[in-house]
């Protein structure tokens, strides 16, 4: 009896679980937007808010909750007068109601500054028919530039390799202090692999929120470090984008290219789940067509930021396929300049006319005395580049004038 009674129970805790897999797996969102949802958690921003752009008289704000909420960005001219609201993106009608929140300004006037807080609002319990709020959380009051993309001068800094090192990105960016940048390009393996929010919350975006993400927007673009563990296919919820992408800033066409991975698709780590390949050739195809528009051509300066680098990182199967897919693309286009990190090892690599016919920056790694930080200014007539290692010393710098 005793023994029919746990095989009873063991099949209905089975089942339980499978459902509840089950349902997971169909949403896969809830793992990410309600982790916990304890009702007797406090209900608090965890994070927040951090800033992204691509600079098309638009800004996104992102920030975290410790439990689903209806959330919204309240903002204005005056920090007195906050009399617009914006709403996260609504898909089928619904709008947003999780933890991970991105409401895009739209329509801002260039060149001038914003104020905005964010709220949310705790969804207590969500029924068929019957929703019930908790508590309300509003943030301070925060302020932004809104770009004008047709400015004469444009500058931005960039990082890379920090490899779960969140200290570092403080102390690079302290090199640049009291400078003001249009904004802070990260770029790849900010992190050694994904394991959860956690890492993600501490060993970025918190940092980046205390050093700079409330007032200056970051880009932000993988490393081939940020495509590994468990948690790499639950990494880009947290950020408006960190794939492929082109826009126009001032005098400069940006073209940001994600290299994927260094590995072949088929090595034992990966199991068979990852097509890095085919990635690559989406991206090389959708190059093609960046390099003919017209934003792209008649540009004064053209940047590509990659994590690899098109040449230089060895013979591994990732930096070998960048290189064939991407290298004679960028030479046509007559790209000038190529910003990279991966090999850990900065170096200023001048044009070869025989293989690169644009100069590649690479930034350092991330131990103490590799770790670096590149500083890019640009107008109609020249780009500068100036990368200064981790105790302030110029370790490389490169000019490059309008063609």
């Amino acid at each position: 009896m005793k023994e029919d009674l746990l095989k009873e129970n063991r099949r209905t805790f089975l089942k339980g679980g499978l459902v509840l897999g089950g349902l997971a797996l169909l949403n896969p969102q809830n793992a990410i937007s309600n982790p916990v949802n304890k009702s007797d958690e406090e209900f608090k921003i965890i994070t927040g808010p951090y800033l992204q752009t691509n600079f098309g008289n638009g800004i996104s704000i992102l920030w975290i909750t410790s439990k689903d909420s209806a959330s919204w960005v309240e903002y204005g001219e005056s920090p007195d007068s906050l009399e617009k609201k914006a709403y996260g993106k609504s898909d089928l009608g619904l709008k947003p109601a999780s933890r991970l929140n991105c409401v895009k300004l739209t329509g801002l006037k260039p060149g001038v500054i914003y104020h905005y807080r964010i709220v949310s609002k705790e969804i207590r319990s969500f029924q068929p028919y019957k929703l019930t709020y908790g508590e309300t959380v509003t943030g301070s009051t925060e302020s932004f530039l809104n770009t004008d993309t047709a400015k004469n001068e444009i500058s931005f800094v960039m990082l890379n390799d920090i490899h779960d090192r969140p200290k570092s990105i403080a102390h690079l960016l302290d090199l640049d202090k009291g400078n003001k940048r249009d904004f802070i390009f990260f770029n790849g393996d900010v992190f050694d692999y994904q394991t959860d929010e956690k890492q993600i919350v501490d060993h970025m975006i918190q940092p980046c929120v205390d050093y700079f993400a409330r007032t200056t927007p970051f880009v932000y673009v993988r490393g081939n470090h940020e495509t590994r563990g468990k948690f790499a296919r639950d990494f880009a919820a947290y950020f408006d984008h960190v794939g492929y992408a082109a826009f126009t800033l001032g005098p400069v066409r940006f073209v940001i290219l994600d290299t994927g991975e260094d590995k072949e698709d088929s090595h034992p780590v990966y199991a068979g789940i990852v097509d890095f390949d085919r990635y690559l050739e989406e991206q090389a195809m959708w190059l093609e067509q960046e390099i003919t528009h017209k934003e792209f051509k008649n540009a004064p300066f053209r940047v590509v930021l990659m994590h690899i680098p098109p040449r230089y990182s060895g013979d591994a199967h990732g930096a070998v396929h960048c290189t064939e897919l991407f290298e004679p693309i960028m030479n046509r286009g007559r790209v000038d300049l190529v910003l990279s990190g991966h090999t850990h090892q900065y170096k200023v690599h001048a044009p070869d006319k025989k293989l690169n016919n644009y100069p590649i920056i690479i930034g350092g790694g991330p131990l103490e005395g590799t770790r670096t930080l590149t500083r890019v200014t640009a107008n109609k007539r020249q780009m500068l580049v100036s990368m200064l290692d981790d105790s302030g010393k110029e370790v490389g710098q490169y000019r490059v004038s309008a063609k």
